[in-house]
């Protein structure tokens, strides 16, 4: 069956590529027996990759696709054959990486809207000292003590799983467990474990506040990663029979609007108010705060999201790495040792690219959503249960309504 092995080939490129690069897939699930061939191979050289991807992608148009199913591919396949240039040593500028690797172009940020949202901030947060001190300080009363993580965790898990379940998003056997780590260039990682179930790691080196625990749950588990997972296997590879949906591959289109999705885990769930909902819900295991306040400063701080987008453009312009730590403190209000963790997973070549995921897949998804005609729970699910790409999602945004 053509249409079968295309999508044999497809896999066996992905777990080659996670051969030669680990951790390139960030969920696999399916035939497991095509990943254990690839790592029962002699490791593939990069150029052999960069020829497979760019054959593969020439055999599509013959396969009779839905051409939305075959869009997808292509986006994937040529973000996959530039993941393997990259691997076989081609210089690959960052913008050229991600207009070919996620389908979009990054919009630099404007210090003007990072001047307003600073004089915002500045009227919610009275008291003496700077901004950023006044900012840290707001941080700290609010952060959850490492011992009580995984109880404040598992709280907001529980009242977010019910209401993605109320909510239609997914149903029967499934589950998230929640451990954590000693240090890692990340906040959080969503891992699968098996059909349904979820491992979601938690960095301990990173203070965590209450606010940003309820969007960190929301982003990885419900409606997250977890639940897109569910829903991807669920519907795509187990009603349609479209196998490629059983990896997801960083660095691509598919990743993008995962992340972009993600991030909007509580303004689909909760919506506005959110940060009372969440105060309310951590106050039961003892840690509630001012929701209220969290929420206003969020809703600020969410505008300087484009402040980390600037600084791994400033690293792809060869800009000096105290240039580019004194552009984070200045916009992001960080202190030094904050500042130079961003840094650290600005300069990570796996997580590079990452940024633009959020920030960009952030502002796609974000006008998805609340697209007028449908519910925003209505659009995430149309937003899953089709394989979109970040242009297919562009252009049917310019359609009438």
């Amino acid at each position: 069956m053509p249409v079968d092995a295309a999508v044999r080939d497809y896999l066996l490129l992905a777990f080659r590529l996670d051969y030669r690069r680990p951790g390139l897939l960030s969920v696999c699930s399916g035939d497991l027996g095509l990943r254990e061939q690839a790592r029962g191979e002699p490791p593939p050289s990069a150029g052999s990759l960069v020829r497979a991807a760019g054959e593969l992608a020439l055999r599509l148009p013959g396969l009779g696709l839905a051409p939305q199913r075959e869009r997808f591919l292509s986006a994937q396949l040529l973000a996959m054959e530039w993941s393997a240039r990259r691997l076989a040593g081609q210089a690959v500028p960052f913008r050229t990486e991600i207009a070919t690797s996620y389908d979009t172009v990054p919009e630099p940020g404007s210090p003007d809207e990072y001047r307003a949202a600073h004089r915002d901030l500045d009227a919610l947060l009275p008291g003496r000292g700077d901004l950023a001190a006044r900012l840290a300080a707001h941080r700290r009363r609010d952060e959850v003590p490492p011992a009580r993580l995984v109880v404040a965790v598992e709280a907001l898990s529980v009242a977010l799983r019910g209401r993605a379940r109320a909510a239609g998003l997914l149903s029967g056997a499934e589950g998230v467990v929640f451990e954590t780590v000693a240090d890692a260039a990340w906040s959080a990682l969503h891992q699968r474990q098996a059909a349904g179930r979820s491992r979601i790691l938690l960095n301990l080196a990173v203070p965590v506040r209450r606010a940003a625990l309820a969007r960190l749950v929301a982003h990885e588990a419900y409606p997250g990663h977890h639940t897109e997972q569910w829903r991807r296997e669920a519907l795509l590879v187990g009603q349609r029979g479209w196998g490629e949906h059983a990896v997801v591959v960083l660095g691509t289109p598919q990743s993008l609007l995962a992340e972009g999705a993600a991030e909007l885990g509580l303004h689909v769930l909760v919506g506005p108010g959110w940060g009372r909902w969440a105060a309310e819900v951590l106050d039961t295991v003892g840690l509630g705060f001012d929701g209220e306040l969290a929420e206003r400063v969020e809703r600020c701080t969410a505008r300087l999201a484009r402040v980390r987008q600037d600084a791994a453009l400033m690293l792809d312009d060869r800009g000096a790495a105290d240039d580019v730590l004194a552009h984070l403190r200045r916009w992001l209000l960080l202190d030094e040792g904050r500042a130079r963790r961003v840094l650290r997973f600005l300069a990570d070549p796996r997580w590079r690219g990452h940024t633009v995921a959020y920030v960009e897949g952030a502002a796609l998804v974000r006008r998805w959503l609340d697209r007028p005609g449908a519910t925003v729970v209505q659009r995430w699910c149309a937003l899953h249960d089709e394989p979109w790409t970040p242009s297919g999602l562009r252009a049917e945004l310019r359609r009438p309504v």
